[in-house]
Parts: structure tokens; C-alpha cells; sequence
């Protein structure tokens, strides 16, 4: 069973266990216990024997458990054994999913009274969570993301799984239907009793600060929250990044590390901006917008390169990080906040880069792609998830491609572009041709695909 914490998940679990023929046996795969709290020991697997082959609790599990065995299993748990069930096709897999406000409110109200389930309504401890908007993103941002992943896995290998949500989990229909999904013959009479819903009351009653939580709402599609992966909103397109002109029909979709600033200056004399985009406003704006154009700005590969690199030297990477590019990829930066003082050091450490991003972008390395110096072409891809720019300007053609959108829509002439980037004046200091074949190795894609060229 896949889910997450405060879905219901003890509830369905026990409406399983119920059934004749079935066996859940909890959080089997919990980092910090197994199958439930405080238990360190299963099927005479004890939690070292766990951690060293996770494959031994999966095989005694099966071969002990009259029926069929199974557990819950939610995004923290052990990481080996997602690939070990999806890649089992006689496993059978069951999404349970709730609307994420709810169970972001039910966990905070969960850890201020420690009480994580209900037996007995006597027992009940009442509390009030305090809406907290970026926990709550960030909360938001780990369902999704790990519903994605559950998705694409299940489509990557050609199976399906049985759906439920929070809601459905007290329908004997829908549980009876879940039985048969699972190939029992077994069924229930009666929806368990034993487990009481702890917090039925309206969200607006759970929380301290019910107005601070509808305004940070306001901008989501509250009808997308309660859908599964199919319905939900996929966020590489990069939606809340988009920048509209609030009077004219042009949406911007920027690509980190490529130029942005000359058009918000530009939006700016046409009104200002529209932004942090949902999917849902995306829809609106362009139904409002008949005739738009959306449009992105590419730089080319090695001055982006140089804007990643200089973005490392002002120190935005943990020390620890800092020390590890350099010791193992040569890329000695001078302390954060303290430039280069030497020209030549400073071409060694930025050749030293390029090539890193060579196997970074090959994933040959531990360090995560960073948005800022990804090649361009994947991030075009991820536009394309939900819609491709229809036009793709360049940063030394920036102001003929704002020319001629505005020409267009009939609007009037962009302000002049500023002076240069004063870190390719910098990178202008230390460009040679060995620097350019390294970011032509670094990022083939870009100059193969997308047509750049050495700029001398």
C-alpha cells in the first residue's frame, strides 16, 4: 500500500486485515522500526538484518503469512525496496491518497497532541494547527512529487494500481472492490470499527489562523488537490516561474541562468507583471489572452556556464560542497564573498567546472543537475510537458526578437537593452578556445540540438 502519513492508512490497513485471505503488516520498512512502533524484529528478521538485505524481510514475509502478505509503504521508507515491488508485476499495488491540506492539518494537529490514532472517543486529545504556507508547499511540492515518481513507475513497466482515496476508504463497496482487485475471495460484511476519525470537523475549524490559510490558498486549484497523479497538476514545467505582461498578450517562460532582468524591464513599461502561475490560472490567463505568444531567452552555453560558475564563487554552496568540488573535480574557489584576485587562477577553476558539468550532466557524479546549469535543451523539454514556447529568442539577438514582438501586438518599442553583463565582461577576460571546446563537450546537446557555436 503506498501512501503517505495522516491518509488513512491504519484505517484501510485494518479494514484489510479484516478481510479473509489478507495480511498488512504495517510500516515494514520504516527507517526507525519495523511494522510498527517500537518493534524491531519481524519474521526473526531483526532490524540489522533488515537494513543489510531489505529483499530477506519481502521473502519471509511471503513465504510465513497464510494469504497474501503485504505493508504500507510511504516516501521515506527504504528506497531499495520501491524498485524491488514495482519491478514484481505479481505484486499488487494499492494508492491510497487524501487531500494534502487535510493531511498536512491532521500531522500538525497529530504532533502537538502525540496522539497518531483513535480507539476510544473518550480518549480524544483536541488541538489546533497553525497553517504555515511554506510548510505547507513544501509538503505539497513531497505528495506530488512522490505520486509522480509512483506514476511514471507504474507506466514505465506497464502495470496499474488500485486507487482509493481518504474519503472512500468507509465505502464496503469500494472495499469490497478492492478485494476482488487483489484476487481474494474474501469479503467484508461491515466496514471496521475499531479506529475512529479523529478531526471531522471543517478545515476552517482546525487551524488558528483560518484567514492566513485561505489567502495562501487563494492562488491553487483547491478541485486538483484531492485528484490523483493522473489529474494533478505536473510541476516540470516549471508553471510558477511563468511572467506575464499584465496589458499585453505575452508570457515569458524563463530558463534560470539565461537573461531575465531586460524582460521585466521591458513588461514593466507595459504595465508590470502577472505572476506565480498555477496550472489552473495558466488556462485562465491564456483563455483571457486570445492570440498569445509565449516565448523564452537562451544564452549561450559557456556564458551561462560562467553565470552558474560565478554563482559558486560568491558562495552559494555549502562549505562542505565547496570542499568537495575541490577535491575532487580541482575546482579551488577562493573563500565565499572574496572573488578571484588572479585572472589565470581563476580560468583554471572555471575550466575545472566545465568539466565536472561534463559528468554532472552525464550523471556521473553525486551532485544534483542545478536548474542554473542544466543544458537548455532538457529544459525546453520541460516546457514541452505542457506546451512549448512558440517562439525561442537569443540573448545577441534579444533585442530584434523584443522588436519584433512587440511590432506584432503593435505595442510599443522596448526600452534599450543595458549595458553588458558585467560577468561576461569578466568572462570576455579569460575566454579562450580551450574553454570553448569544454563547454561544447559539456553540453554537446545545446550546440548540436539548439545550433551555438564558439563565439570566436
Amino acid at each position: 500500500m503506498f501512501a503517505e502519513m495522516r491518509t488513512g492508512s491504519n484505517f484501510l490497513e485494518a479494514n484489510l486485515n479484516a478481510i479473509p485471505g489478507l495480511a498488512c503488516h504495517g510500516e515494514a520498512f520504516n527507517p526507525y522500526f519495523i511494522g510498527k512502533k517500537d518493534q524491531t524484529e519481524m519474521f526473526g528478521v531483526t532490524f540489522a538484518e533488515r537494513e543489510a538485505d531489505p529483499a530477506l524481510l519481502l521473502r519471509r514475509m511471503r513465504d510465513r503469512t497464510p494469504g497474501l502478505a503485504g505493508f504500507r509503504y510511504f516516501h521515506d521508507h527504504d528506497p531499495r525496496i520501491f524498485d524491488l515491488v514495482m519491478d514484481d508485476p505479481r505484486c499488487a499495488k494499492i494508492v491510497l491518497t487524501r487531500n494534502p491540506l487535510e493531511s498536512y492539518v491532521s500531522l500538525k494537529i497529530a504532533q502537538a497532541t502525540g496522539q497518531w490514532k483513535l480507539t476510544n472517543p473518550k480518549n480524544l486529545k483536541q488541538a489546533k494547527a497553525r497553517f504555515d504556507a511554506a510548510e505547507f508547499t513544501a509538503h505539497l511540492d513531497q505528495v506530488q512529487q512522490a505520486q509522480i515518481r509512483l506514476l511514471r513507475a507504474l507506466q514505465v513497466r506497464g502495470q496499474t494500481a488500485f486507487w482509493i482515496d481518504y474519503e472512500d476508504i468507509p465505502d464496503l463497496d469500494v472495499l469490497n472492490g478492492l478485494a476482488a482487485f487483489l484476487g481474494v475471495e474474501g469479503r467484508l460484511d461491515a466496514v471496521d470499527a475499531s479506529l475512529t476519525v479523529q478531526n471531522p470537523e471543517p478545515l476552517a475549524d482546525k487551524v488558528t489562523n483560518p484567514a492566513a490559510m485561505e489567502q495562501a490558498l487563494a492562488r491553487l486549484d483547491r478541485f486538483n488537490l484531492a485528484r490523483t497523479p493522473n489529474f494533478e497538476p505536473r510541476r516540470a514545467a516549471a508553471v510558477p516561474g511563468y511572467i506575464a505582461a499584465r496589458t499585453a498578450p505575452l508570457l515569458f517562460l524563463p530558463v534560470r541562468g539565461a537573461p531575465v532582468q531586460p524582460i521585466l524591464g521591458w513588461f514593466a513599461t507595459l504595465g508590470g507583471t502577472e505572476t506565480d502561475f498555477t496550472h489552473k490560472t495558466l488556462r485562465l490567463w491564456r483563455r483571457a489572452n486570445p492570440g498569445n505568444r509565449s516565448f523564452t531567452v537562451l544564452r549561450h552555453p559557456l556564458n551561462r556556464a560562467h553565470h552558474a560558475f560565478c554563482a559558486l564563487e560568491q558562495g552559494t554552496l555549502p562549505g562542505d560542497q565547496r570542499r568537495q568540488l575541490a577535491r575532487l573535480y580541482g575546482i579551488d574557489l577562493p573563500a565565499p564573498g572574496q572573488p578571484f584576485t588572479d585572472p589565470a587562477e581563476r580560468r583554471l577553476a572555471f575550466l575545472a567546472f566545465l568539466r565536472f558539468l561534463k559528468r554532472n550532466l552525464a550523471g556521473q557524479t553525486s551532485f544534483k543537475t542545478d536548474p542554473s546549469w542544466a543544458s537548455q535543451s532538457a529544459l525546453l523539454q520541460g516546457f514541452a510537458t505542457l506546451q512549448s514556447p512558440d517562439l525561442i529568442l537569443r540573448e545577441d539577438r534579444l533585442a530584434e526578437g523584443m522588436a519584433f514582438l512587440a511590432a506584432e501586438f503593435g505595442l510599443p518599442a522596448p526600452p534599450p537593452l543595458p549595458a553588458q553583463d558585467p560577468e561576461d565582461a569578466l568572462l570576455d577576460t579569460i575566454r579562450d578556445g580551450e574553454l570553448e571546446e569544454a563547454a561544447r563537450d559539456a553540453y554537446a546537446r545545446d550546440y548540436q540540438g539548439l545550433g551555438f557555436y564558439p563565439l570566436r
